[in-house]
């Protein structure tokens, strides 16, 4: 089976990417277990707790981040100087994740059959 490769670029609840990416992971699990999850530039922020979409009459769809523990999705990556940019250190994050380099996720992503950005 190929390995499959999901990039998040983009801040949550400006735009529907963020939710697409989660059930388009959620959806190829069901297919594959070789998934890698990189959440890198603003991407990072998708993983931030205690955020409220609510108030801008958004759907959360955060939460479900936690659920990829349960479809046995463990390698999730996030970018340390994305989190460093943005003064947010790995306490802040809803999920267990793995802080790596620009240049480990680069050698990650290499790695990957399909790669999906969202």
């Amino acid at each position: 089976m190929n390995r499959l490769g999901f990039v998040f670029q983009s801040a949550p609840h400006s735009t529907s990417k963020g939710r697409e990416g989660l059930d388009a992971i959620l959806a190829a699990s069901a297919y594959s277990e070789d998934i890698q999850i990189f959440f890198i530039g603003d991407g990072v922020l998708q993983l931030l707790k205690n955020q409220e979409p609510e108030k801008i009459l958004s759907r959360d769809y955060i939460s479900g981040f936690k659920m990829l523990e349960l479809y046995d999705l463990e390698e999730i990556f996030v970018c340390q100087n994305a989190m460093g940019n943005r003064g947010i250190k790995e306490e802040y994050l809803l999920i267990d994740v793995d802080s790596i380099s620009n240049k480990d996720i680069n050698e990650k992503l290499s790695q990957c059959d399909q790669i999906m950005v969202f």
